[in-house]
């Protein structure tokens, strides 16, 4: 009897990651090169005024998001005016009005532990003339989130919500130096202490053109190991299982001359201990230029990186506990 019912239990258990293991698999599928650069063509266009903080084409990405969202029936993040976290900035002096676009899918069992999934929507405008439509930075990594929502809200729609609650996070504001996302880490919708985890993207669609190895199939990853040892481990695990790209580390390293770890909006939340990856491809000669387009992306390896991402959310959402913070 004892026997049989090991038996039993050990087959619970082992089908109960598969289960996990295939749903996450069969979701990320709906992630495609195709949809990714059908969004960002229209959310990098010169109709969009390269979306400077506050102004016209910045008002018009938000509705693009806020249309987005309510398209594909997920709910408006609580205290929002309809997804709309509003704030004023002080921004040269001026006060600028602004704000983030926040979307949540609540999770089923443990709905009050959070995942927050962010990047910036805003980009540096025009300057003399010349839109800077920034398709890397950082159109890559909102057409990535609404994706990876896309494929958490296929989930819900067949009874497989996550056990943890999503939040997906455009933050303003973030190249007048990380406004959006201090805005949100000091003015939280969901408690700092409830949130796991918060997975940045910042220009995840091009190609580093510095790196030796000329293999496309990696991502720089910047601070996995910083808060929580354990994060980094679930996220290499992840990346064994599914993605198999090269995880780079370069720019993680505490004296690196870069300091990327702290210029992308993963920093203000690090700042309150919250456990933080940033996935990043690294500059190159159209970063913060008029030449950062749609045409430039590899919108193959874009897919391969948002899936990574995707993979690496389900797991922290639907892990029996959440990711533990290193010992101080």
């Amino acid at each position: 009897l004892f026997m049989r019912l090991s038996i039993i239990l050990l087959f619970i258990f082992t089908s109960n990651i598969y289960s996990q293991t295939d749903l996450s698999i069969k979701y990320s599928k709906s992630i495609t090169s195709k949809e990714l650069k059908e969004l960002l063509y229209v959310y990098s266009s010169d109709y969009f005024e390269g979306r400077d903080t506050g102004e016209k084409g910045q008002k018009i990405a938000v509705d693009f998001l806020r249309n987005y969202y309510q398209k594909q029936d997920i709910d408006a993040a609580i205290n929002t005016e309809n997804y709309f976290q509003k704030m004023i900035l002080k921004i040269r002096g001026k006060d600028v009005k602004t704000e983030n676009v926040v979307a949540i899918i609540p999770g089923a069992e443990i709905p009050k532990e959070y995942i927050v999934i962010s990047a910036h929507l805003d980009h540096v405008g025009v300057k003399n003339g010349q839109i800077y439509n920034g398709a890397d930075d950082d159109g890559s990594g909102n057409v990535a989130i609404l994706e990876i929502a896309e494929a958490f809200q296929m989930a819900v729609k067949e009874n497989n919500r996550p056990k943890r609650s999503i939040i997906f996070l455009h933050v303003t504001g973030e190249e007048k130096g990380l406004l959006g996302s201090r805005y949100y880490t000091e003015n939280p919708l969901y408690p700092l202490e409830n949130t796991v985890a918060n997975l940045n993207i910042d220009m995840i669609g091009r190609l580093d053109p510095k790196r030796v190895d000329k293999d496309p199939n990696y991502i720089y990853l910047i601070g996995s190991d910083k808060l929580s040892n354990e994060l980094h481990e679930v996220s290499e695990k992840i990346n064994r299982t599914y993605t198999n790209l090269i995880l780079d580390y370069t720019f993680n390293a505490d004296n690196d001359p870069n300091r990327f770890y702290y210029r992308s909006d993963h920093y203000n939340f690090a700042k309150k201990n919250i456990p933080v990856i940033f996935y990043f491809n690294g500059t190159h000669e159209d970063y913060h230029q008029p030449t950062d387009t749609a045409d430039k992306i590899n919108y193959d390896i874009l897919q391969k990186r948002t899936e990574l991402i995707f993979h690496t959310a389900w797991e922290l959402a639907n892990m029996p506990n959440r990711i533990k913070l290193n010992p101080n």
